[in-house]
């Protein structure tokens, strides 16, 4: 049986990224991404809806996020879809999906900073910069 698991998502944090450690001190930080979708009806009514999705990352990832992103901040993720099943404290059971990150991009959203560009980073953060790891002053545009 073939299957394939990847999502890859650019929002705004919905909330500012709580950090915390697992017992083996890993770090590992859970976040919101919010998403936009806007279209024209049949009508001719403009609409839209939000998504709102939980993400998890983990080890450095997880440190650079809490300490560089913000509530309201636009970030793009990429990983794979999780689903946790728990029981609540009431008896009932309770589940979600949600991203765990496996690399993730910083996305300059033209503000003060300025320049519109992005940095990478993943499990190892061998791929700063531009893809395949090519610093970016070397890219010809």
């Amino acid at each position: 049986m073939a299957s394939f698991n990847k999502v890859i998502m650019l929002g705004n944090l919905t909330r500012d990224p709580q950090l915390s450690y697992l017992p083996s001190q890993t770090p590992v930080v859970e976040f919101g991404l919010a998403t936009n979708r806007r279209w024209t009806g049949n009508d001719g009514q403009a609409r839209e809806e939000t998504c709102f999705v939980d993400c998890r990352a983990f080890g450095r990832m997880a440190e650079n996020i809490s300490k560089y992103c913000k509530k309201g901040r636009p970030l793009m993720v990429e990983g794979r879809l999780s689903f946790d099943q728990w029981e609540a404290q009431d008896g009932s059971k309770r589940s979600k999906h949600r991203i765990t990150v496996e690399t993730f991009n910083f996305v300059d959203g033209g503000g003060a900073g300025g320049g519109g560009g992005s940095k990478s980073f993943g499990d190892d953060n061998s791929n700063v910069g531009a893809p395949g790891g090519v610093p970016d002053d070397d890219i010809p545009f």
